[in-house]
C-alpha cells in the first residue's frame, strides 16, 4: 500500500506561504445578524455546511 506523496515534503508549502493579516471588519449588531440568517437560512432555504440538497 502506497502513500500520496513523501513524508519528507509534507508542510513545506504551507511553511513558504507568507503570513497575511486578516482584514478589520466592524462586528454586525445582533438584529442585523439575526435578519441576515434568517433570509439566508428561511427565505432561501439553505443548509449549515456542505449540504447538497435532495
Amino acid at each position: 500500500m502506497g502513500t500520496h506523496g513523501s513524508l519528507t515534503k509534507a508542510g513545506k508549502v504551507r511553511a513558504l506561504t507568507p503570513k497575511i493579516d486578516p482584514m478589520p471588519h466592524p462586528p454586525t449588531n445582533p438584529k442585523k445578524r439575526n435578519r441576515i440568517n434568517y433570509k439566508k437560512r428561511i427565505i432561501l432555504g439553505r443548509r449549515p455546511g456542505q449540504y447538497k440538497g435532495r
